[in-house]
């Protein structure tokens, strides 16, 4: 099977996956990363040490007839942010993966609210490309139980892990789960997070700030603490009566901070200061 690659470091693995069951790749198609957030060196440098083209601006008509004179056979996409529609004329396969049990949780990158909903399952999803973000037939899908301590970075292994299995059952049968595509129906579309929904409220519990830590671990929640603006991915806190206002600092010791919330004290351990500029994060 050839095919092309539409993703980044993400679910990178899924490009890998399908090259050791023995598809062909023959471009892959990326986009510009902040190397800080956002990856894309492994899959780049696999592409190039293949010396297949590599195109990190968006799809556009005539890449698909590219592809078609490629004699490309699948156009497999995995944390590619533009729509890509038309690809019906050109290949004669082509379907995404997204980071959700579909069809809960269509949108851009919903992991963050799992963990904020405090969801007690979790999924992958790999579909048909539709002319609408995440709304085609489902091929295969993967679900696994979520942890009341799930963090954001827990859950992205758990999603990476199950698109790697998922994209070795695409390889062996992709005709007949093609064939067999069961279409979604109704779902729930969620949009991209808001700062409100990434700040620690310290009004809030001790288990509210924590799972707003949790829910963006690496990527870093924000926080003010007295006048101070921060970036927070780790902490740990407890229950206690006291008379501090929320969101006080009431002790440091080196680079550790313990903060007051409604009903006890949250203790910050990683984090780093806010400076202004662009937007960090997802």
């Amino acid at each position: 099977m050839r095919f092309a690659f539409a993703g980044i470091d993400f679910l990178g693995d899924v490009f890998e996956t399908l090259i050791d069951k023995g598809w062909h790749p023959v471009k892959l198609f990326s986009r510009p990363c902040d190397s800080i957030y956002d990856f894309n060196e492994t899959t780049v440098s696999r592409a190039r040490g293949l010396r297949i083209p590599v195109q990190m601006s968006r799809i556009a008509p005539a890449d698909l007839a590219g592809l078609k004179a490629l004699g490309c056979d699948a156009l497999v996409v995995a944390g590619y942010p533009w729509l890509i529609t038309g690809w019906e004329h050109h290949v004669p396969y082509a379907f995404n993966f997204h980071p959700s049990p579909l069809p809960d949780g269509r949108g851009p990158y919903p992991l963050f609210k799992a963990i904020l909903d405090e969801c007690h399952e979790w999924g992958v999803t790999a579909h048909v490309l539709e002319p609408a973000f995440d709304t085609g037939a489902i091929l295969a899908q993967r679900r696994f139980a979520l942890s009341p301590q799930e963090t954001h970075d827990t859950l992205l292994a758990k999603c990476q892990m199950a698109a790697k299995d998922m994209a070795i059952r695409l390889a062996e049968d992709l005709e007949a789960l093609w064939r067999e595509a069961a279409p979604q129906g109704p779902g729930t579309y969620w949009p991209r997070i808001t700062q409100t929904e990434r700040t620690v409220q310290w009004t809030g519990s001790v288990a509210d700030a924590l799972r707003t830590i949790r829910a963006f671990g690496s990527i870093e929640a924000f926080a003010q603490v007295d006048s101070r603006y921060i970036y927070i991915w780790e902490a740990s806190g407890w229950q206690e009566e006291h008379g501090f206002r929320p969101g006080a600092l009431v002790h440091k010791h080196r680079k550790h901070m313990v903060v007051a919330a409604r009903d006890g004290f949250v203790q910050i351990t990683g984090w780093s200061p806010y400076t202004p500029g662009p937007a960090r994060g997802a």
